[in-house]
């Protein structure tokens, strides 16, 4: 039986960079890509992602503020910075605001790039399995307040 491909959206404003990322990982990878913050956010209404990877230096939205307009409503994603620049405050910014997961330089490094995908991807996992935990204790303690209070009651 076939794994099912992760999830991957590409956020970045230069085509050649898009056309490079789908020709790399389209294959691995169930691959979307978007040329701007905007373009990207609403993709994100109808396709289940589990890992964004977005640019910083972008016209009109940059990758964290791209990133922190995800968390408003998409918190799931596991998010990745790329980014040409030595920027330090970028990077700062991306950890405390855009809540990244990991930060990479541009130009991307294939294996690189492959590696950080695959443990976002486990990231994500591990997020979930702790969501679904957190759902079956809260049901759990329900049941356990109901049976208390009706051993109280009689």
């Amino acid at each position: 039986m076939a794994t099912r491909k992760i999830n991957v959206l590409y956020v970045d404003d230069e085509e050649d960079n898009l056309f490079s990322f789908k020709a790399t990982f389209r294959i691995k990878y169930q691959v979307w890509t978007a040329g701007s913050g905007a373009e990207a956010l609403k993709l994100l209404e109808s396709k289940p992602v589990e890992v964004i990877i977005s640019d910083q230096r972008m016209p009109q939205m940059t990758g964290v503020e791209f990133f922190e307009k995800v968390l408003e409503k998409y918190p799931e994603p596991v998010r990745l910075l790329l980014t040409g620049f030595a920027d330090m405050n970028a990077v700062v910014d991306a950890v405390n605001k855009g809540k990244i997961f990991h930060y990479l330089n541009k130009p991307w490094n294939e294996e690189e790039l492959d590696k950080a995908i695959q443990c976002a991807y486990q990231a994500y996992l591990e997020k979930q399995q702790i969501k679904e935990q957190n759902e079956q204790l809260a049901a759990s303690n329900g049941q356990l307040e109901f049976l208390l209070r009706q051993k109280l009651l009689s």
